[in-house]
Parts: structure tokens; C-alpha cells; sequence
């Protein structure tokens, strides 16, 4: 994956744990069960991720101080089970999650605080992290959270997370279209 040179204009970017093809799998036929129980528009399969830190709309040549800080990430691998499907009324939203894990929160507050030092801040509402992966959008407004967890979300591969990617998304009539801009690996 090559990294961007910083030259272009601005772009949507956010950092994100990306999926096995194997989970992102098991996810989507989830994600196309529950749509059919449920309704809702069900995420593509190769759009599924784990958003980490949403950046929104970054001038091109901010995009440098990004990969800087990307790289400034320490933080060791670890695994997710993701083992549950939650609800958000608010915007009509199925997602998958997991229990807390120690890793991924450590990763998510050294993502932060690179951040941070290299001037480029997240938003004081974003700073709040809730790991999820979305698998529909735009629900009935009448479902409800006790339908949604009573829906299995069982026997999917362990997650094995030892990167993190940089990733600019741009809209389009099929939805958003995702393209890695910097790939960061994990390491102890």
C-alpha cells in the first residue's frame, strides 16, 4: 500500500481496523439476515471496519502530519471476538461489537494522543471511543434493541488485529467507496 504524498485536496479520512475477508464474511451474511428480519440498508461486505479515530474533512496538506502520527502509534496486537449486535435508535443503526479489550482501547488512546501531538486533535465528540462495526443503516425507526439482541451473532473467527489503516472515503451512488491511503502495523 503506498502512502499519499500529502498533494491532494481535501478528502474524508478516518483510521480503522480493517477485517479478515473470512470475518468480514460472516459478518455480511449477518448483516444481510438481520436486513431481511429487520429491513434497513445492509453495509457492503469490503466496506466493514472498525473505526478507530474519524478525521472528516482534512486538507491534503494535513495528511502528512497524519502518516506521522500513525507511525508514532506503539501499541501490541491482540485479538476481538466480536459477539453481539446492538441497536442506536438515534440514527437507526445495526452494529457488531465486542466485549472491552484492553489492546483495543490502548490502541484507540495512543491513536488519540498521536493525534494530538502532531496538531491534529479529534473533536471533543469523537473522543469518546464505542467500537463497532456497522452492518445496516437506516432501520425501521420501530425495532427495537431486545429484537436486535436476541439475534444471533455467534460462531465467527476470532480477529486477529495487528494493523491499522488510514483510510479516505468518498461517496458514491452505491455508497461510501473506501480506499487505504497508509497501512501501520502493530507491534509490542
Amino acid at each position: 500500500m503506498l502512502e499519499n504524498d500529502g498533494a491532494a485536496a481535501t478528502q474524508r479520512l478516518f483510521f480503522a481496523l480493517w477485517p479478515s475477508a473470512e470475518l468480514s464474511a460472516g459478518l455480511a451474511d449477518i448483516a444481510a439476515a438481520a436486513a431481511r428480519r429487520f429491513g434497513g440498508q445492509v453495509s457492503r461486505r469490503e466496506s466493514l471496519h472498525l473505526t478507530l479515530a474519524f478525521l472528516g474533512d482534512v486538507p491534503g496538506e494535513a495528511i502528512p502530519a497524519l502518516l506521522a502520527a500513525g507511525r508514532q502509534v506503539v501499541a501490541a496486537p491482540f485479538h476481538l471476538q466480536i459477539d453481539r449486535l446492538g441497536f442506536w435508535r438515534h440514527n437507526r443503526l445495526l452494529w457488531a461489537g465486542c466485549a472491552p479489550v484492553p489492546g483495543l482501547q490502548a490502541l484507540a488512546g495512543e491513536l488519540v494522543a498521536a493525534l494530538a501531538a502532531a496538531g491534529q486533535p479529534l473533536p471533543e465528540r469523537q473522543r469518546t471511543f464505542a467500537p463497532h462495526l456497522t452492518l445496516a443503516r437506516k432501520l425501521p425507526a420501530a425495532t427495537s434493541i431486545a429484537e436486535v439482541g436476541d439475534f444471533p451473532c455467534t460462531s465467527l473467527p476470532e480477529w486477529s488485529c495487528s494493523r491499522f489503516v488510514l483510510v479516505a472515503s468518498r461517496p458514491s451512488a452505491a455508497g461510501s467507496i473506501y480506499s487505504p491511503l497508509a497501512e501501520f502495523p502493530l507491534s509490542a
